[in-house]
């Protein structure tokens, strides 16, 4: 056990955060912690780490617990390079290597057997288990790993300070994981990554060695990691088992056991007391209702379950139907700040289609987006489109106007109360109406403007970000709402649960390069992991290659060539088997880009899930093939 929380309660002055507080978090578990924007989450991360102390009840840590803290905001500060800086974490086992060096130098000048040398030798003898108990000679191979998956393959020479804010959260992270704390406490992490990143950080955290406990409102990562799910609602924790996934259908199953519990208790107590009430004054009959009474006193009345809170309402609706063709981009280019993005884009929209834009961070998805909102030079509009515009800065809103000002001073053909209703729908509560849009959070901010967009009842939406700051309820809701709309979708977004709800096909900027894929974000998902394990064989295969042709130029004892045939013999077979299932994989990756089975959910699944049994066998035969070379 590394934290328990026993019946704790926390508050700010008058007002309760949370109360009855008690769970616990044991060595190796992935938690997940959900719960509405101001419900407290990062205050009970900040009680967990012991920053701040309850009010009530106690938390016991383990003596000596090595935590670490990946904040919403607040990256790494330094002066060192990324390389310099990642290695630090490992400034303990580079002192041991060099002292290790440095005695094994003093043993070689030392004459053998004199006490001197006994002494030194016992020194190596020491640091060697140092060094080896800390994978010391590996230190290199674990940093490259970490970042090159975070992102900064091309970036270990450049100083910390220099980089962005994005990119001081994500160093901020690698460190983290390098320098594996007992439990690693995540706030928001997948805020600052693109879709590539996340997969790796994902696969990187299944196998990470400690506890992990994260926020998050990304519920692909929720999905991917979480065992345990605490849910903070009301001011307490209530935990499930499993990942976000299971925990909506537990929470449900839970809601209605616990209402037909409360129901079933009630209708015992109206029997009792009815008869009670029957039978108390009849002397034949006064003993047995007085035990009724007595029963009455003695029971534990359950409380009625309080159905989840009520989710914001989102609708669109468009106001007219566009012509077929609703928006053609013909050999645009993307630029910013004097630098193309994409050279060449080729896009046709067609009416009531649902695109998701995707790409890494800097590809240029929301510059493209904007220059599809305009109209001329290389894009076209069809008859009849009204589009709507989501900027994720919600930068459209006015921050000295009011909440219901920017609404009903905007869209004049709504009345007071249809405006209200609109507002209250959405989640903006009686009080925020009359707030200036400078006092909303920005959960609010994004509510407003959702609700502005509704209101312009446009028949193309073009939405960058959509759901940046809302939180899990408003999430869901939102997409219900778009996969209801009758008109036409074109948005950015980095919440792959959503794309995988809202979009049918997905438009890719990689390498300067627009592409269009008629698919699923899962079945684009599945095809981009095969292409990146197709190239990762490639790559082990070249690098065996090499290896062998190094050997085959440098040996020439006596000893290798007495076992050269039989080498040669057993290279050729494993020769002949990578030949085959190299063949099959890219068999498999033909049959997978075949449009035919791109939209066959089943056979594409059963594609890859034998195109992971070809690479994983071919990774078993490299091996072997290495070591006979």
């Amino acid at each position: 056990m590394l934290i328990l929380l026993e019946n704790v309660r926390f508050g700010y002055d008058d007002k309760t955060i949370l109360e009855e507080v008690a769970f616990s978090v044991s060595e190796g578990e992935r938690i997940g912690l959900i719960g509405a924007n101001g419900e407290g989450k990062t205050t009970l991360l900040r009680l967990m780490l012991g920053e701040l102390e309850p009010d009530a009840g106690r938390i016991v840590r383990k003596s000596a617990l090595k935590t670490g803290l990946l904040e919403q905001t607040g990256g790494l500060e330094s002066d060192r390079t990324v390389y310099e800086e990642m290695r630090a974490v490992f400034a303990p086992v580079t002192r041991a290597m060099d002292a290790l060096r440095e005695a094994e130098r003093a043993l070689a000048d030392t004459q053998e057997g004199s006490a001197a040398f006994r002494e030194l030798s016992a020194r190596c003898d020491k640091l060697e288990r140092v060094v080896a108990a800390a994978d010391g000679y590996n230190l290199d191979v674990k940093i490259r790993t970490v970042l090159n998956g975070m992102g900064f393959a091309d970036k270990y020479g450049q100083v910390v300070s220099t980089m962005s804010g994005g990119e001081k959260t994500r160093l901020k992270l690698c460190r983290l994981l390098l320098e594996e704390p007992e439990i690693l406490f995540l706030d928001e992490p997948t805020n600052h990554l693109d879709v590539s990143t996340l997969f790796w950080l994902e696969e990187y955290l299944k196998n990470y060695r400690g506890a992990i406990f994260t926020v998050s409102h990304d519920r692909w990562f929720l999905d991917s990691i979480v065992q345990k799910t605490l849910e903070l609602e009301r001011r307490k924790v209530t935990a499930f088992r499993g990942n976000y996934s299971k925990y909506k259908v537990l929470k449900a199953e839970k809601y209605e056991h616990d209402l037909r519990e409360y129901e079933k208790q009630q209708e015992e107590i109206a029997a009792l007391e009815d008869y009670v009430a029957r039978n108390i004054v009849r002397a034949t009959t006064a003993k047995s209702a007085q035990s009724r009474v007595k029963k009455l006193e003695s029971m534990e009345r359950l409380e009625k379950p309080l159905p989840p809170p009520r989710p914001p309402v989102f609708a669109f609706e468009a106001g007219e139907r566009s012509e077929e063709l609703v928006l053609e981009a013909k050999h645009l280019r993307v630029e910013t700040g004097g630098r193309t993005l994409v050279a060449d884009a080729c896009l046709e929209v067609r009416r009531g289609e649902k695109i998701a834009i995707v790409g890494e961070n800097g590809a240029g998805k929301t510059t493209l987006l904007r220059a599809l909102r305009g109209a001329g030079g290389a894009v076209r509009r069809g008859r009849w489109v009204k589009t709507g515009y989501y900027d994720q800065e919600n930068a459209d809103l006015d921050p000295d106007e009011t909440v219901l000002g920017s609404l009903w001073h905007t869209h004049t053909y709504l009345s007071q109360t249809q405006a209200r209703g609109m507002l209250a729908r959405a989640g903006l509560r009686e009080e925020d109406i009359d707030k200036p849009v400078r006092a909303l959070s920005g959960g609010e901010r994004a509510k407003l403007a959702l609700v502005l967009l509704e209101a312009q009842r446009a028949n193309l939406l073009l939405l960058d970000e959509p759901t940046n700051h809302l939180d899990l309820a408003a999430r869901e809701s939102l997409e219900r709402a778009l996969s209801a709309f009758d008109g036409t979708l074109l948005f950015v977004s980095h919440d792959r649960y959503f794309i995988e709800r809202t979009a049918q096909k997905i438009a890719e900027i990689e390498d300067g390069k627009l592409t269009v894929f008629s698919c699923t974000y899962d079945e684009y998902a599945a095809r981009k992991r095969a292409d990146r394990e197709a190239a990762e064989s490639a790559e082990k295969a070249q690098k065996v290659q090499a290896r062998a042709a190094e050997k085959s130029a440098s040996y020439r004892s006596k000893a290798e060539r007495a076992q050269e045939a039989q080498r040669k013999q057993e290279a050729k077979r494993l020769e002949a088997q990578i030949g085959e299932l190299e063949a099959e994989a890219e068999a498999l990756g033909a049959a997978m880009a075949d449009p035919a089975v791109a939209a066959d959910y089943k056979k594409l699944a059963e594609a890859c899930a034998r195109l992971d049994e070809v690479h994983a066998a071919l990774d078993a035969l490299y091996e072997q093939y290495e070591k006979v070379l």
